[in-house]
């Protein structure tokens, strides 16, 4: 980064209450330039290629999309933007998509100010910034269960409480195969039943209701 010229900076969240908040608390850095303020995945996609920040403070919890998949997308085209996930989302494997994705920094809302802006100026050093609260989290939950895909699908939409006659219908194969990905989800979760399984899985972040 010059020296001479401000981090710019992008907040994507889709609380206006959040926004203010940390353009109050960035604002106090004079060295630090908000471009903008987003509250929605497809507003990111479309503005931070024009924008192109320095940063992006990314909320995971969009009301049209995913945040991981705005990273994941805006990081695959252009490498002007280094995002830091700022979030209230605490599951393990979420962190993991979200590291996957590209982000380089994770910090849950409830951190202090201090903590933001020097995970802003560290990304902006190149470096990642994982606090001690982030990468307990990510203990907690190895080794990662390795679920597949259709496998994490079956999964929420037993969490809708579908039975695995209508899952079936619903994705147009076979009642035996349902059946075989829900045994497969128990022994990879290490469970004994379904509602196990989905308790397991909203705890660990691998599905959200």
């Amino acid at each position: 980064m010059d020296a001479n010229k401000p981090l710019t900076l992008v907040i994507v969240d889709d609380h206006p209450v959040v926004r203010d908040g940390l353009c109050a608390m960035i604002s106090a850095e004079p060295d630090i330039q908000i471009l903008a303020e987003i509250g929605t995945g497809s507003e990111a996609l479309e503005l931070l290629p024009k924008l192109r920040p320095a940063i992006c403070l990314m909320d995971l919890l969009l009301p049209d999309m995913v945040g991981s998949q705005v990273i994941q997308q805006i990081s695959k085209t252009s490498s002007d933007t280094v995002f830091i996930v700022l979030t209230s989302v605490a599951g393990g494997e979420e962190i993991y998509r979200a590291l996957e994705a590209g982000a380089r920094g994770y910090l849950f809302k409830d951190m202090a100010r201090k903590a933001l802006i020097h995970a802003i100026r560290t990304v902006s050093r190149g470096q990642r910034y994982i606090p001690a609260e982030v990468g307990s989290k990510i203990a907690e939950n190895l080794p990662r269960p390795g679920l597949t895909s259709r496998e994490i699908g079956v999964l929420q939409s037993i969490a809708a409480g579908l039975r695995n006659k209508e899952i079936a219908f619903q994705l147009g194969v076979s009642e035996a195969t349902i059946n075989a990905h829900v045994k497969h989800i128990l022994e990879k979760l290490n469970v004994a039943d379904r509602t196990h399984a989905v308790t397991t899985a909203l705890r660990r972040g691998i599905i959200r209701l």
